[in-house]
């Protein structure tokens, strides 16, 4: 495949014919996918559809065995996970990965260190760039991040000590500090309740729009009513197979979404 086209139509993400095998099992088929600037891109499909495989090659934790995986035009297929965070690209996981012994700041600043660019030798005396580059991250992290996900309150407690849902917004706020121009949401709604829920989905919606992060989002959820109120497009998977891939009217509407995944009882609540 050539590489893609012009800047002015060309995805931020793309995937082409990508496929993925673990032995005599295709967990993705011939996979293709265009994510544009500022959109939030859902992917959803029952347990074992390959979702997650499909977020693991996207953020460099598997290599495709066949197809190309493009970021701003640039083919990344064997690019490593840290060289793809430094282009950019940002994710949080299905089951939490925090630190639960540090703070709810630390664990933060942790998604910080990309951009620490003083060294060794700077690390090591605390003055001039150092200081600098420390001053700067705990400004944005404190005034930006900890602000825009309501945890001021909690940013000098214990990780463990929290609540699930707190949790959840403490990994989110990792993920910024990244300052990501993509960022892959793993089902950040799972195991949090009515009000956790609706909470969540305002920071995805901030974060997607506010002048400051217009970061572009691809959402892992199966709480369709989210997925369908938030999305601009939804992928759908099955068996490591598309089944369409469509705004949130054409996916409502397909026989082959209603009978793989939706069902009847499904399909109505999302139009409720």
């Amino acid at each position: 495949m050539n590489e893609p086209g012009n800047a002015v139509t060309q995805p931020l993400l793309e995937l082409s014919n990508v496929e993925m095998y673990f032995g005599n099992v295709c967990a993705l088929n011939s996979i293709s996918l265009k994510v544009q600037k500022g959109e939030i891109h859902s992917v959803i499909g029952p347990n074992g559809a390959g979702k997650t495989v499909m977020m693991n090659i996207i953020n460099g934790i598997y290599r495709p065995q066949k197809g190309e995986v493009y970021y701003k035009g640039k083919k990344i297929n064997k690019m490593k996970l840290h060289k793809r965070a430094h282009l950019g690209l940002s994710r949080t996981f299905q089951k939490i990965e925090l630190f639960g012994g540090m703070t709810v700041l630390d664990n933060i600043r942790l998604g910080r260190h990309i951009h620490l660019k003083s060294g060794i030798l700077g690390g090591t005396f605390y003055f001039g760039k150092t200081a600098k580059e420390e001053i700067k991250a705990r400004k944005f992290i404190e005034e930006e991040i900890i602000d825009l996900l309501e945890i001021e309150s909690i940013r000098h407690k214990t990780v463990k000590m929290l609540p699930y849902g707190l949790q959840k917004r403490v990994e989110l706020g990792r993920a910024l500090a990244l300052e990501p121009e993509l960022i892959i949401l793993d089902e950040p709604l799972a195991g949090l309740n009515l009000e956790e829920v609706e909470d969540m989905a305002r920071f995805i919606l901030d974060i997607n729009q506010e002048k400051r992060w217009k970061v572009t989002c691809i959402l892992v959820e199966h709480d369709m009513g989210v997925v369908m109120d938030l999305s601009d497009k939804v992928f759908v998977l099955n068996f490591g197979n598309m089944i369409i891939d469509g705004t949130p009217e054409e996916v409502t509407s397909n026989p082959g979404v209603i009978k793989a995944y939706l069902g009847e009882e499904d399909l109505y609540a999302t139009r409720r």
